[in-house]
Parts: structure tokens; C-alpha cells; sequence
């Protein structure tokens, strides 16, 4: 794809050694405002929600190292996203209370609904998954969202240890707030064992596309592309990505790993048959630095977001053409 007018403005900086300078996602501008810019590229530095292993709110920082890896053109998409869309980081939302989960939601929420409010797409990188709920509020206020949810686990539980607030219940907390059309969403590379049904029964109920990773492996990803781009069609739509959706091999450092997932190649495959959708926002979350040894995966989880990054730009392009 040829470049927009736009001014490519992440590109100056990609050229400079790796190494240097204040790190930044992908190594894009920092910004102090949304002024301007159609893709803000944000930190969500929280994991109370995490209902064992913390360790997540580290992964916004180490994902901006990882990401200094990332590059200006994208060969197997041939998407620029600095040459389409004016993209910055914007920095990490400020959390005033870090010792109260229900106040962190309510600082999260309010934060994504300046950026919508500024028309900003939003990208993230969390930080655990009940980050994606008050996301979801924002962005979802006016019109319910579709979702593309890549993950092990299916996080439409109920209450946990006297909190709804977790990282196993945003999708069923953003179901019930209005804010996430349940007939299109579609939850790819569920597994693992579970000590109730809860969650498969909330999902299957309201209408969820549970896509188990038996189903994933029997019917190969060009069918689940195919299955996914039924489900959500052409209305606004969410891709948020697990890392534990990942099998351990490519993704180990996360809170709730689940063996027999989704390789990378498979995940970039999938993520480059999405193209062309209504895309409104998305993130990548549940990279937990404390248990990524190697740095793996922070680097998988920068891999991830570019990937994103470059499906919003086009739907930015798509939007101004």
C-alpha cells in the first residue's frame, strides 16, 4: 500500500540506532496531548485484577524496550502505518489509587473516554485483562463494539473473592454494561481446565462464538479467519490478544499459561486476515515481565501490537479516503 499524504512521523525516529533515545512504542513520537493524531499508542501499568500470578503491570515498559525491534514497513501486509495514520505514544494512564482496584477501573475508563472523545483510536498494552473493560465503556458508549478476543481462557466469570472486577470477567462485566455486542464477538483459543462452567455457559448464552483451540487446530486458520470476519462483520470491532492465548513455548512470561496454543506464526497469520475490518481499537495485555526470562515475551507482545498497530492505520486510511 502506498503512502497518504499524511506526515509519516514516526519514520525519523526509526532511523535512528535502536539504543538511543527515551523508549517509546515502536519507537513512535511521544505525545503530550491527542491533538492531532488518529492512533494513540497507550500503557495501562495495572494488574490488580490478576487473580494469581502478578506481574503485568510491568509489561507496558518492557513492551516499549521489545518494540525498539519494530520497524517502518510491514513486508507481509505491505502496510507503512506511519505513512497513513498519525500515530504517537502517548504515555501510560495515570492510576491515583494503585491499592484500590474499583478506583483503577474508574481512572481508566475516564482516561479512554478523553481519547475517544478526542477521536483518537486507542491501542494498548496492558497490564492484566480486566484493563479492557473500562476500555470498553469508552469506546463503546455510543455504539456496542464487536470483539476478535485471542485467548486461552474466555474472562465472562462472575465475582472472584468478593470482586467482580478481575481479569477472568471484563467481557461479561462489558456485556452487561451495553457496551459489547455479544453476538459479535468471537473468543479464539479457549482451553485449559476450569473448576466450574460458569464462564462457558455465560458465553455460550448471550450468544458468544466460543472457538475452542481443538476447533482451532482442526479447522486450520483460514477457516477462523473466515469464521471470525462472519461473526463480527462490518460494524465497529475490538481485537484484544492475550498472550496466554499463545502456547508457553513462544509466550512463557504471563500469569496464566495454558499449554497446546496458538504459535506465533499462526497468530500473525490470523491477525493479517482481519484486514478490512471496522477496527476501533485494540490491546495486547498479560505480559508479565517477572516470569519472561529470556525477554521473549515482551517481545512477542511488541510483535502483536505492531501488528495492530498496522490493521488501525489502514482503517484510518480506509476512513479518510
Amino acid at each position: 500500500m502506498s503512502k497518504s499524504s499524511k506526515d509519516p512521523v514516526g519514520c525519523k525516529s526509526q532511523l535512528r540506532p535502536r539504543f538511543t533515545e527515551i523508549a517509546t512504542f515502536m519507537r513512535a513520537p511521544l505525545a503530550e496531548s491527542f491533538e492531532g493524531l488518529d492512533i494513540a499508542m497507550i500503557g495501562v501499568p495495572m494488574d490488580l485484577g490478576v487473580t494469581n500470578r502478578a506481574g503485568a503491570r510491568h509489561g507496558p515498559r518492557e513492551i516499549r524496550n521489545a518494540s525498539s525491534l519494530m520497524r517502518n514497513w510491514n513486508p507481509a501486509t505491505d502496510i507503512e502505518p506511519y505513512g497513513l495514520a498519525r500515530i504517537a505514544d502517548v504515555g501510560d494512564v495515570p492510576i491515583d489509587n494503585l491499592f484500590n482496584l474499583d478506583e483503577a477501573i474508574k481512572h481508566i475508563e475516564t482516561f479512554y473516554r478523553h481519547v475517544h472523545n478526542a477521536g483518537v483510536i486507542p491501542l494498548s498494552a496492558g497490564g492484566d485483562h480486566s484493563i479492557t473493560y473500562p476500555i470498553m465503556k469508552a469506546i463503546g458508549a455510543d455504539e456496542p463494539v464487536g470483539m476478535v478476543h485471542i485467548d486461552a481462557h474466555l474472562d465472562t466469570w462472575g465475582e472472584f473473592y468478593g470482586s467482580k472486577f478481575h481479569h477472568g470477567a471484563p467481557f461479561r462485566l462489558a456485556v452487561e454494561a451495553g457496551v459489547l455486542d455479544p453476538n459479535r464477538c468471537i473468543q479464539i483459543g479457549i482451553r485449559g481446565g476450569q473448576n466450574t462452567r460458569e464462564g462457558y455457559e455465560f458465553s455460550r448464552a448471550h450468544g458468544m462464538r466460543v472457538l475452542t483451540m481443538d476447533e482451532f487446530s482442526e479447522m486450520g486458520v483460514d477457516a477462523v479467519i473466515a469464521e471470525a470476519r462472519g461473526v463480527v462483520g462490518d460494524g465497529p470491532t475490538y481485537i484484544t490478544f492475550d498472550v496466554d492465548g499463545l502456547d508457553p513455548v513462544y509466550a512463557p512470561g504471563t500469569g496464566t499459561p495454558e499449554i497446546a496454543g496458538i504459535t506465533t506464526v499462526d497468530a500473525l497469520r490470523l491477525l493479517h486476515g482481519l484486514r478490512g475490518l471496522n477496527l476501533v481499537g485494540g490491546d495486547v495485555v498479560e505480559v508479565a515481565p517477572p516470569f519472561d526470562q529470556t525477554g521473549n515475551t515482551a517481545m512477542v507482545g511488541a510483535s502483536l501490537m505492531w501488528e495492530i498497530l498496522c490493521l488501525l492505520a489502514e482503517t484510518v486510511a480506509r476512513a479518510d479516503s
